[in-house]
């Protein structure tokens, strides 16, 4: 089984990609339908979240009031982290699950879609990473068309994240959407094939090769 990671930030067409390796046969597993998953009435983050935040961060159902919890922990690093840190854990371990499942059926390429995939340092965990960009410009231009931002809270919410250009060089593949549809569904088609051909290699020569990457990123820690 090849394990991929895809990811990219915010505006850069991430879910275009993912929605067409789906349609190519990937089996895709998404982080944020995790998160969603991670914080259901009844599990244990959710209940972490109304002992730290309150019910004020509660809908009427019972269930996480996204847009008040966003407010109350969006300007503050520290809760933000708090947050992370509470949802984060169950967000792998579903994760987890879900790969030895697809590992189980004997799917061939496994995809998770990840947007915080080199913020929390998991490049190690995946045989190949797939980075979705754009120009900086034209995903501003998306989230103000598209999301009906205001252009002050669009360019905040790039700010946030890690610069795409940091990305690029640590991605072990880059797909560029900045076209057309029928361009990027053109650039995924030959990523597909690439990604199959990728998933004929020998089980032990991928883990042989991710285990290299591990020890290679922990001798340069050590200092």
């Amino acid at each position: 089984m090849l394990l991929v990671g895809l990811t990219g930030n915010i505006a850069s067409g991430k879910s275009s990609v993912s929605r067409l390796l789906a349609a190519h046969g990937a089996t895709i597993i998404d982080a944020d339908v995790l998160a969603r998953d991670a914080v259901l009435p009844g599990t244990p983050a959710h209940a972490r979240i109304v002992e730290r935040w309150g019910h004020e961060v509660l809908a009427a159902d019972g269930s996480l009031d996204r847009a008040a919890l966003r407010t109350r922990v969006f300007h503050d690093p520290d809760e933000l982290e708090a947050l992370n840190a509470i949802v984060h854990p169950e967000v792998a371990r579903l994760r987890d699950e879900a790969v030895a499942a697809a590992r189980a059926r004997g799917d061939r390429v496994v995809v998770c879609d990840i947007p915080l995939l080199f913020e929390r340092n998991l490049a190690d965990e995946f045989d190949v990473v797939v980075l979705v960009d754009a120009p900086r410009d034209l995903r501003l231009e998306r989230l103000v068309r598209d999301r009906d931002l205001v252009e002050a809270d669009a360019m905040a919410m790039i700010a946030a994240q890690m610069p795409a250009e940091l990305k690029r060089a640590r991605a072990d593949v880059v797909i560029d959407n900045d076209a057309t549809p029928a361009a990027l569904a053109e650039r995924v088609s030959a990523l597909w094939t690439s990604l199959q051909r990728r998933a004929m290699d020998s089980t032990a020569e991928l883990a042989a090769q991710r285990a290299e990457k591990r020890e290679t990123r922990r001798a340069q820690s050590v200092p």
